[in-house]
């Protein structure tokens, strides 16, 4: 294939991708829902803790890695799972070529974030850093796609960025933190606020702007 041939086939699938724009909004909101409460309850439990306990820590560093890899685990099957349901309903498959160009746009900063989040927690034993890098970066995958998700996502990046970034400069120069026994309470605290609250506000704006066309089936 030409390079000419190659970006007017790219033009193709950005085209068709930005078409179906609602559609991928819709299966999203569910899994971004599921996940945001999940991590509500995940996060609320550490935090609470260490108020009432004075700082000591509700589980081990492991115990936190391996309970957001669950939960990463659950609401990316969910997803999948909405989106292999959708393709078979619209009789597409599953792995298209969107599906190729937004993998390929959002699975670098997922991988980076991923690796040196794990490395911090397993290694260094550093969780508000990890977990203000997963956040970071997830927003950066998520603002990977602009130029054909649809518009919802692409705020909801901004919101992470813009959110993680505001975490990261009052963590850096409140020393309190360095008096805590653990740091899995401000970590929770930044897990919680931002793959919690900020996926269940985006889940319920979805839910509630939807229009009819995106809820009635073809």
């Amino acid at each position: 294939m030409s390079t000419t041939e190659a970006a007017l086939e790219n033009l193709r699938i950005i085209r068709s991708l930005m078409e179906k724009a609602h559609i991928y909004r819709a299966v999203s909101a569910p899994a971004a829902l599921t996940g945001g409460v999940l991590a509500l309850i995940a996060s609320a439990w550490p935090v609470w803790h260490a108020l009432t306990n004075h700082g000591e820590a509700a589980m081990c560093d492991r115990c936190f890695l391996y309970t957001w890899l669950a939960i990463l685990a659950v609401a990316s099957v969910l997803n999948v799972v909405l989106l292999a349901r959708e393709a078979t309903r619209r009789n597409q498959p599953f792995v298209s070529a969107g599906m190729r160009m937004a993998l390929r746009a959002f699975a670098p900063p997922m991988l980076v974030g991923g690796v040196v989040g794990i490395g911090l927690i397993a290694f260094l034993h550093n969780l508000t850093l990890a977990a203000l890098i997963w956040a970071l970066c997830y927003g950066l995958a998520l603002l990977g796609t602009a130029s054909f998700s649809p518009r919802s996502l692409v705020r909801l990046g901004w919101a992470f960025v813009i959110t993680g970034l505001l975490l990261f400069v009052a963590w850096a120069v409140n020393r309190d933190v360095d008096l805590l026994s653990s740091d899995l309470s401000p970590a929770s605290l930044v897990m919680g606020i931002t793959f919690g609250l900020l996926h269940v506000v985006y889940a319920l704006a979805v839910f509630f702007s939807r229009k009819p066309a995106e809820v009635q089936p073809e």
